[in-house]
């Protein structure tokens, strides 16, 4: 079988025997009964485990809606007209209501950038700042350590709106929910103590129980609680086609079993070779957007097999910090070790991929130099063919293969999870 996979604005095409392949992992055929802003009003509409939220703001509390920044796929601009429609239903005024643009340890926004992240509307209504970690409030500290130190307009409000897509990721189980608060609108020393944790094996993709990191934030919540949470889930084309809201919890987990239905792919077994793509341009244009899909294909692979990663990283790697840590290290051990004691936001993908390298070969079809490549303890190939050619020889004719045609979206769910 001819396996079409996204390569920027081309396809790699993969020519497979028909024995030998599992399957093709693809989102799972859902019918959603609403898209877009009609999703997010019904949801208002119908929060879980939580009152309206016409109902639960009053008039004359400062009311703060944290939304994501511009790293994000969340489309704010098809969320917050609905919120505010409904707070407006409950007298608040639009003078008591900030947007904060929830940046952990990304860079500050242009005020351009503001009003095409929550629309002219929303821009021209209430106000939007950027969270400002040089400026928060030490609320306590978590169990495992983590300073609760949240940025000021968040801390000080009286009311408080979590706004953030489901998808899922790879160390906190699931993005949204109290994630909005941490990292969202956190300080580096905060998001150094917990992400630090991604080194745990319980931190991974789709785990919610037992997973140290997705604990830590939703104890930070507990010293600074969202008060009403608005989650939608996104397509691969990252439109809205489900939402949740409500409680920070329920709605949450609600919104996280959705998602399950769309992308969480059970397997008979994990493959030799399992063969993924971003999906092309724009999602593939370097690697530190194409390691999300390699990642997910981690859980498809056999120990002591191999990953095809086709992703064309036209801009090369994509982050200063990510290619300091990958261009720098002796070994790709080295990167996990100094995750553990010194993490930082753009290294800890370079740890990932490192904790990938654990177990399984990773051929990469880029149009970055080979040696290059060599160099971040990768195997170039010149295509998705002569890289699966050359597997398939190492394996044998009865060797097992995955393909993952959009594997940012994809989870596995091996046999023994």
């Amino acid at each position: 079988m001819k396996v079409e996979f996204g390569y920027g604005k081309t396809v790699q095409v993969v020519d497979i025997p028909d024995k030998n392949l599992d399957g093709i992992l693809m989102a799972n055929d859902i019918k959603h009964e609403r898209l877009g802003p009609d999703a997010v009003k019904y949801a208002l509409e119908n929060p879980i485990g939580s009152a309206r939220l016409k109902d639960l703001a009053k008039p004359g509390q400062k009311i703060c809606i944290i939304t994501s920044d511009i790293s994000r796929p969340l489309p704010s601009f098809d969320v917050l007209p609905s919120v505010l429609d409904e707070l407006y239903l409950g007298g608040i005024s639009p003078d008591d209501i900030t947007v904060v643009f929830a940046l952990g340890s990304h860079r500050k926004h242009t005020e351009e950038e503001k009003k095409k992240l929550v629309g002219e509307r929303v821009y021209n209504e209430v106000r939007c700042i950027d969270s400002d970690p040089s400026d928060c409030v030490h609320m306590g500290d978590t169990s495992a350590g983590t300073p609760v130190d949240i940025t000021r307009s968040v801390a000080e409000a009286d009311f408080r709106i979590g706004i953030g897509n489901i998808e899922f990721h790879y160390f906190a189980g699931y993005s949204g929910g109290a994630k909005a608060l941490m990292p969202g609108v956190s300080t580096p020393a905060a998001i150094q103590c917990n992400h630090s944790m991604m080194i745990d094996e319980k931190a991974c993709a789709g785990r919610i129980d037992g997973n140290p990191i997705r604990k830590d934030i939703e104890e930070s919540e507990t010293f600074c609680h969202l008060s009403f949470i608005v989650n939608p889930i996104l397509d691969e084309h990252k439109h809205i086609v489900y939402c949740v809201a409500g409680d920070v919890t329920e709605a949450h987990r609600a919104g996280c079993r959705y998602l399950d239905t769309m992308y969480r792919k059970p397997l008979k077994r994990r493959a030799d070779i399992v063969i993924v793509s971003q999906g092309g341009a724009p999602k593939d244009a370097n690697l530190y957007q194409t390691q999300k899909a390699l990642d997910n294909s981690k859980y498809a692979v056999k120990d002591g097999g191999t990953i095809i990663v086709i992703g064309a990283c036209n801009e090369g790697l994509g982050s200063a910090k990510f290619e300091e840590w990958l261009t720098t290290a002796k070994t790709s051990d080295e990167l996990i070790e100094r995750v553990g004691r010194d993490f930082q936001l753009g290294g800890h993908k370079a740890a990932a991929i490192a904790m990938v390298l654990k177990h399984a070969e990773i051929d990469l079809i880029s149009e970055m130099d080979d040696d290059f490549v060599r160099g971040i303890f990768l195997e170039p190939k010149h295509s998705a063919q002569e890289a699966f050619d050359e597997a398939y020889r190492r394996y044998g004719e009865d060797c097992s293969v995955i393909c993952m045609p959009f594997g940012g979206a994809t989870l596995p769910i091996p046999p023994e999870d």
